[in-house]
């Protein structure tokens, strides 16, 4: 069984705990050497996760599958009725059990109860992510695609994906 919950600062622990998990496996083979570590300090450390929450807005929802935390997605308003996904992350063994699919719908759902339609959902999507595949099964777009510098001399070299929610 699949269930969701919206998380709250005391659960921003689990986050950081899945994510040193999920997002190594995710991006090792893709990134040079060091820009994984540099991403996990920039976007998971504590502090940085409190910043999202508290200050920039970030909805984070944790899932869990068969009682079993299988990982986290995070959404931000970013008004005109555009919302950025930030991050759907499912830890490897939960993969194929159409969780992911649940994620994503439950971000939609989300957007649907929270804002003016029509409305869009954009994501970030590194261009050698297999998962350009799953967005796009989804019904996402590729809307246009950037090499974005985040410091320390690394780039983000996404597709940004998007999808029109009526």
């Amino acid at each position: 069984m699949i269930t969701f919950k919206r998380a709250q600062i005391e659960d921003l622990p689990l986050i950081k705990q899945l994510a040193e998990i999920a997002f190594p496996q995710t991006y090792n083979s893709m990134l040079p050497d060091g820009q994984v570590e540099y991403m996990m300090e920039w976007m998971y450390s504590m502090e940085s996760l409190l910043n999202q929450v508290n200050e920039q807005g970030h909805i984070y929802y944790l899932v869990y599958y068969n009682g079993e935390a299988a990982g986290y997605f995070s959404l931000q308003h970013q008004g005109n009725r555009v919302w950025h996904l930030h991050r759907l992350y499912l830890l490897q063994k939960f993969q194929k059990l159409a969780v992911g699919k649940e994620m994503f719908k439950r971000a939609v759902e989300y957007i649907r109860a929270n804002s003016q339609l029509p409305a869009r959902m954009e994501l970030n999507v590194n261009r050698e992510n297999p998962a350009v595949g799953f967005y796009t099964k989804m019904g996402m777009y590729k809307a246009s695609q950037g090499d974005f510098p985040i410091g320390n001399g690394f780039f983000m070299t996404d597709y940004i994906m998007a999808l029109d929610i009526i």
